[in-house]
């Protein structure tokens, strides 16, 4: 164990430099629009541009402040709530996108190699360089933060990561909402992702990457609620009781993160109508998945921290076993 924790030790300093790249350019484009040297973002007023912008920097530093959190002494005296939020939300924006960055390489690739050698990326948004140091921030990032938080957690609290002994009582049907939602969510952006058509505007509107994208969420949907139903049901499972925890944790972090990204932009869509701005999916069906997505995701961790998957009388909760 002390030489996993020196590699989680390495890999929180990884999570937070893997950032810096992603930070000073978000500060630069911010600084060169006001200053009229940049150019403001495709579909962006100058306004907007800089709302976002302005946002993502600071989750990029929230995201250095969680990996130095997940290191230094003084991270330790943080209260396990804020530490455990944080860490929940990061890793569900950043280790659970990982899929993604591989499948829609491996898809990407393919489709050049298809075109030959008269496609050309003279229509890139963005210069190549900053394109692949914003790539880079986030799987860096994600790659460390997966390493980096089961060392802290196992370092903090070594007793909330092993499996209870509940007595064999029946589990309350009120318990299981969040698998249900969960795997309603996951179905559906499933079908979406396999080439459905029911609750999609404009066919012709959907790239490969929007299909690998769309059914990496709802692979995490899916697990997250396969998870939860193993966690609150009496009987016992042959998974082990950490790659329970894991699953049902970014799963949940996934729906959270990503959806809650994700409907504001949605939101927007629909009550602007922007001419230069269309998704594929009708807004209304997307942004009624996307609230279920959050609500199911802070579902899903409300039972983890509860306690819900084991009786009162088998011992404290998770949360008490954290704080």
């Amino acid at each position: 164990m002390e030489r996993w924790d020196r590699i989680g030790r390495v890999a929180a300093y990884g999570a937070a430099a893997a950032l810096v790249p992603y930070l000073l350019i978000k500060v630069a484009w911010v600084v060169g629009s006001l200053l009229g040297l940049l150019p403001v973002g495709q579909g962006f007023s100058l306004g907007g541009w800089l709302v976002l912008n302005t946002v993502t920097i600071g989750m990029a530093a929230a995201g250095i402040t969680l990996g130095l959190a997940l290191v230094r002494p003084w991270g330790m005296r943080i209260p396990g709530w804020l530490v455990g939020f944080f860490a929940w939300v990061g890793s569900g924006f950043l280790v659970s996108i990982l899929p993604f960055v591989v499948v829609s390489a491996l898809v990407n690739s393919g489709a050049e190699s298809s075109k030959g050698s008269g496609s050309s990326g003279s229509d890139a948004a963005m210069p190549g360089w900053e394109a692949m140091l914003l790539q880079c921030s986030f799987v860096g990032t994600g790659i460390a933060l997966a390493i980096a938080l089961p060392a802290y957690l196992w370092r903090r609290w070594p007793h909330a990561l092993r499996r209870p002994e509940p007595p064999g009582t029946r589990t309350s049907p009120g318990l299981l909402w969040p698998a249900a939602s969960g795997a309603v969510t996951g179905l559906a952006w499933l079908y979406w992702a396999a080439g459905g058509f029911l609750g999609i505007a404009h066919r012709d509107e959907r790239p490969a990457s929007w299909h690998v994208l769309v059914g990496v969420s709802a692979c995490w949907a899916l697990a997250a609620a396969a998870a939860v139903l193993a966690l609150v049901r009496r009987r016992p499972t042959r998974l082990p009781y950490p790659l329970l925890l894991a699953l049902a944790w970014l799963g949940s972090g996934s729906m959270f993160a990503w959806s809650g990204w994700r409907l504001p932009a949605t939101v927007y869509v629909a009550l602007a109508h922007p001419s230069d701005v269309s998704y594929p999916e009708n807004v209304a069906v997307a942004m009624a998945l996307h609230v279920t997505a959050v609500l199911t995701g802070a579902g899903i961790m409300g039972t983890l921290v509860r306690g819900d998957r084991v009786p009162r009388s088998a011992g404290p909760s998770l949360v008490d076993r954290m704080l």
